[in-house]
């Protein structure tokens, strides 16, 4: 009798296991929502490439960004109006990376067309990226770039659905500049990035004039050109409220006499060029300096002499303006350089990019820790370097995110065979391209550049350089500032005769000077290396 039933016992379960195999096996992957995104002709009536972005969200309110909302994108060729693009589980998300894996529940559903432009190189590389349109390399408010009506939708756990995304709306022109009696604008068309990128393509600046700058018509100025993100129309801090607080100190009596001038110099892959000549952007540094520079001289009254040109710049544009200084020590008589980007690439950021293996962690024996992309003034992380690097390639792969790591790795690394930049690491691992960090060092490294020139270009900066930086900076930009000043403090015959200073718990964009204190001090300098014969007809 036992062994009667032991025998129907086995049989039964001999049956369960072959029929949850066999339902294993039929099953297949479990369900989860697709989007297909479509163009509406009536807001383009022709094909496009771009990068589909694809924004979800718990509110109405859509906030991508390292800390953000989830993000999807996917690259699309030659998508006519009507046709389908899929975006499913194979598009690249952040911070969720897959659709399958959002959780069930309602959200809000918005797509994007970042829409790329087709660049013929004059180094032979054909490379779709998107082409500014006075906006700054801002895909939300670019022009001509299309996106939805926020929809919402309904996830449920392991149901195939697939949810309709009509792109009907289309980013409109941006109003152009209008002058004023205090600011005008300029715009050329720059033959040598024309012809570098196959495209027509435009550098402006934004010229803030002094106070009585009309009246007294047979006076030159210095030039104080500021670097910055794209400053959309402004020349320092003012940008033409007459009641504001800048605009009093500009025109204050006694205040220093300059001409202000911000460039806007926005790139395929950033809201500005980081004004250096680059393999992969293009002769931006030549172009500032030997075609805007010299028309800008010749429409305005500036004192078109070494001695007179200064330059500053914070962040990016701290950065840029020192870049600007050394590259072109005979151009600009000395630079006021504000938490600088990395100036020394042993701190990329934290990462030493020459000698680190992985940007995103260091790896011990038993554990793996993240490195910090941003911190807050007490410490705290705000995010993490995997993390600001995923989203923005989930915004846009091969460096076409518009964001931070894109354009530095566009500006400092060498171009690859398919013609984009050559990354600097994997951007999803993180894992380090020794050789293509190494092509790097005397390029685009400040402090390598420097002490390996220092012999030739020393006496041409001499007393130039000045470097201001909170040792709490948010993105450790500090770091590679001290690696820049430990070398300039060693350099002899000529010592460099310049200036670090730090803000002990200054964070990002901490600066020891209030009010006009910079333009006074930028005063006194030019005073003090202007020829005996210059005029001093400026100071009034």
């Amino acid at each position: 009798m036992k062994n009667e039933v032991g025998r129907q016992l086995k049989a039964v379960i001999l049956i369960i296991v072959a029929l949850f195999l066999a339902s294993a096996c039929t099953a297949g992957p479990r369900g989860y929502t697709k989007y297909e995104v479509t163009i509406d002709p009536s807001v383009r009536s022709e094909a496009a490439s771009g990068r589909v972005i694809l924004l979800l969200s718990r509110t109405e309110k859509f906030s991508p960004g390292p800390n953000g909302t989830p993000v999807f994108g996917l690259n699309v060729d030659d998508l006519a109006p009507g046709a389908k693009a899929l975006v499913d589980d194979t598009a690249f998300g952040y911070p969720v990376r897959g659709l399958r894996d959002i959780p069930p529940g309602e959200y809000y559903v918005q797509a994007w067309l970042n829409v790329y432009t087709i660049f013929k190189r004059s180094d032979g590389k054909v490379v779709k990226l998107h082409q500014d349109q006075g906006e700054g390399q801002n895909w939300r408010r670019s022009p001509g770039n299309l996106y939805s009506e926020p929809v919402k939708v309904n996830v449920e756990a392991g149901r195939s659905t697939t949810v309709p995304i009509s792109l009907n709306k289309v980013v409109p022109p941006i109003k152009p500049y209008e002058d004023t009696k205090w600011i005008k604008h300029l715009r050329i068309q720059s033959r040598l990035l024309t012809e570098f990128w196959g495209q027509p393509m435009f550098i402006g600046a934004n010229i803030l004039l002094p106070k009585g700058y009309d009246e007294h018509l047979g006076v030159r100025y210095p030039v104080h050109y500021i670097q910055g993100h794209f400053p959309r129309g402004r020349a320092g801090r003012f940008s033409g409220d007459e009641t504001s607080p800048a605009f009093k100190l500009w025109t204050a009596d006694g205040a220093p006499r300059f001409i202000q001038v911000s460039f806007e110099h926005a790139c395929p892959y950033y809201d500005d060029s980081y004004g250096v000549n680059s393999e992969n952007v293009g002769p931006y540094g030549d172009a500032l300096v030997n075609e805007l520079i010299p028309r800008i001289e010749k429409e305005f009254r500036t004192i078109a002499e070494p001695w007179a040109r200064v330059v500053s710049g914070g962040s990016t544009g701290g950065w840029i303006s020192l870049a600007l200084q050394v590259f072109y020590p005979d151009v600009f008589g000395g630079v006021w350089s504000f938490c600088p980007d990395p100036v020394d690439l042993r701190k990329y950021q934290v990462v030493n990019l020459y000698e680190d293996k992985n940007a995103y962690y260091i790896d011990n024996e038993w554990t793996r820790v993240p490195r910090g992309g941003e911190r807050e003034t007490d410490g705290n992380l705000a995010y993490t370097m995997d993390q600001e690097n995923l989203y923005e390639e989930a915004i846009g792969d091969r460096y076409r995110s518009g964001g931070q790591w894109a354009i530095w790795n566009a500006v400092f690394a060498p171009v690859a065979e398919d013609g984009y930049p050559k990354p600097f690491w994997n951007p999803v691992t993180g894992e380090i391209d020794k050789a293509a960090a190494e092509w790097v060092r005397e390029r685009y490294d400040l402090r390598a550049y420097l002490e390996k020139n220092w012999a030739t270009i020393g006496t041409k900066l001499t007393g130039k350089i000045h470097v201001y930086v909170g040792r709490m900076d948010n993105f450790y930009l500090n770091e590679a500032c001290y690696l820049l000043e430990a070398f300039l403090a060693t350099t002899k015959d000529p010592a460099y005769g310049g200036e670090f200073q730090y803000g002990a718990r200054g964070g990002h964009g901490w600066s020891p000077f209030k009010g006009d204190e910079m333009l006074r001090a930028m005063a006194a300098h030019i005073a003090k290396n202007a020829p005996r014969s210059a005029k001093r007809d400026w100071v009034y």
